[in-house]
């Protein structure tokens, strides 16, 4: 693809998230050769900054959490790199600001074709709103082919809140310039799910109803509230990773096949999973949600905190640390199967995977006790961490009778391909080119919402008298596993960090699957 000259405007240069990913990205993009020639990058924070000390602390992050270091590698690329680097200091929520940060964009950008320009939002929630305006009001969104709005999550905190952030974007530039950010999509192997089931003829003729039994996708963390506090006392799960990350992984699996690969075609088939999900009424929420809040307990051999125990948390906090929800898509494709979704913090392993089980066969024909180790195919897709796909199916073991157990195929990401890139290189430069397809749009965040929202409503009605309702280490509240047991089903236990290669004895397998 051929680029235009670039600038990229980040504000909130000098915060936590420019330091920790967005500028190491950006390095580790420039080393690979993926950045246009003609890129530059201003820095714009209410933090006064010499340009030569902002080029200080860009090479300090770049140093420490890129992929690449440029102390150590290569310091006539790093200068290269330090060439691109400027920065405008100024409060977001002044106009003149946005004046100085114009007559700065036209004095970079010299006598030359004028660039693209990208304003990348690093910021709290509430200074989306005046920067918006103030780009707005400068002429700096004012063409809708070269000009873009890349904003950070949270989008909104319910369907009203979502709503009017939308129409403050929409009021500053149009809907193809507004590039909704979350960095989840931005995975490789978030990605590699479109690949998986849209470029392998093997498994999307049996991806319907017919049969698969059941979809759960699991997102566990090991790590408490950390320094999050003051966002995830407001937040809570549903809001941090129900309404976004998980959603968005349904989607994926759910979606009917594209015509093409272009932004507003994948988009509007994951809209389409959105629209299609049975609505939960306010009489429903206690079938198929669960909420949960973290006590004290065992985690990796160390006994830590409860929530409640946590610094800058309520000690009657009703904020939920753990969610699960059964969501049913109401289609042709998807009658009938339960997506059991899951996300919660001090669990027992930080993994992201999401398990398809498929129906069993329909008739046994093998002799008594042939197949005691029975388990139905599973396939797995394995997000982080030890990313990869492993399929779990019924194989004879050797030997002169007819025994079946359970083995495993299993395909690692790391040894297929080379370290894959961040998630913020690539949502970086699709932004920079301008293709939107990983990111969100209005109408999936609203529809988003609308999944949500009655749980949250009903939930603030119901304030919960069993919080903390499961110890830290283990894998949530005992609601969650009878949500799944009244329908028959059981949590699928996260494959271990080494899946079990295939042929591996039936009690290791066992052991593996709880």
């Amino acid at each position: 693809m051929t680029l235009h000259s670039v600038q990229l405007v980040l504000f909130g240069a000098a915060g936590d998230l420019a330091h920790r990913k967005l500028i190491p990205a950006l390095y580790d993009l420039h080393r690979e050769g993926h950045l246009p020639a003609d890129v530059d990058i201003v820095g714009v924070d209410l933090k006064a900054m010499e340009p030569a000390a902002f080029v200080e602390f860009a090479c300090d992050a770049a140093d420490s959490l890129g992929r690449f270091f440029p102390k150590d590698v290569d310091a006539d690329d790093w200068g290269r790199f330090a060439e691109r680097l400027s920065y405008v200091q100024g409060d977001a929520t002044e106009a003149d600001t946005y004046a100085r940060i114009s007559a700065h964009l036209d004095a970079v950008a010299g006598d030359g074709e004028r660039p693209d320009r990208v304003f990348y939002l690093s910021v709290a929630p509430f200074l989306v709103e005046p920067i918006a305006t103030g780009l707005a009001g400068a002429g700096l969104l004012a063409d809708p082919d070269r000009d873009r709005l890349v904003v950070e999550k949270p989008f909104g905190h319910d369907l009203e809140s979502a709503q009017a952030l939308d129409q403050i974007l929409l009021d500053s530039a149009q809907e193809k310039q507004v590039f909704r950010i979350d960095h989840y999509l931005g995975k490789e192997t978030v990605q590699n799910l479109l690949a998986f089931r849209f470029a392998n003829a093997l498994f999307e003729p049996i991806w319907d109803a017919r049969y698969i039994d059941n979809v759960q996708i699991t997102v566990g963390e090991t790590v408490g509230v950390e320094h999050r506090a003051g966002y995830y006392e407001r937040a809570g799960a549903v809001r941090d990773m129900v309404q976004n990350h998980l959603l968005q992984l349904l989607c994926l699996v759910a979606m009917e096949p594209p015509v093409a690969f272009a932004a507003d075609e994948v988009r509007n088939k994951k809209v389409d999973v959105l629209r299609a999900l049975r609505p939960i009424t306010p009489e429903r929420v206690h079938e198929v949600a669960v909420r949960g809040q973290y006590g004290p307990g065992v985690l990796l051999g160390e006994r830590v905190a409860g929530y409640r125990e946590e610094p800058n948390v309520a000690k009657r906090s009703a904020t939920e640390t753990y969610a699960a929800f059964k969501l049913e898509v109401e289609n042709w494709r998807w009658t009938g199967v339960p997506f059991y979704l899951r996300t919660g913090k001090r669990l027992p392993r930080r993994v992201s995977e999401i398990s398809v089980q498929f129906r069993p066969v329909p008739h046994r024909a093998f002799p008594t006790g042939a197949d005691e180790a029975f388990q139905p195919n599973r396939l797995v897709l394995r997000l982080q961490p030890d990313e990869g796909i492993v399929l779990r199916f019924q194989a004879k073991r050797p030997g002169p009778s007819m025994l079946l157990q359970p083995v495993a195929m299993r395909f690692d990401y790391d040894e297929a391909f080379d370290t894959p890139p961040e998630a913020y290189e690539t949502l970086l430069l699709d932004a920079i080119r301008g293709d939107a397809t990983l990111f969100m749009r209005a109408d999936q965040v609203e529809a988003a919402w609308r999944v949500v929202d009655p749980v949250l409503e009903a939930w603030a009605a119901s304030p919960p008298a069993e919080f903390p309702n499961y110890a830290s280490g283990t894998w949530g509240p005992a609601a969650a596993d009878r949500m799944l047991a009244r329908d028959g089903r059981a949590w699928a236990e996260p494959l271990p960090a080494d899946p079990t290669p295939v042929g591996t004895a039936p009690e290791a397998i066992a052991d593996a699957d709880g």
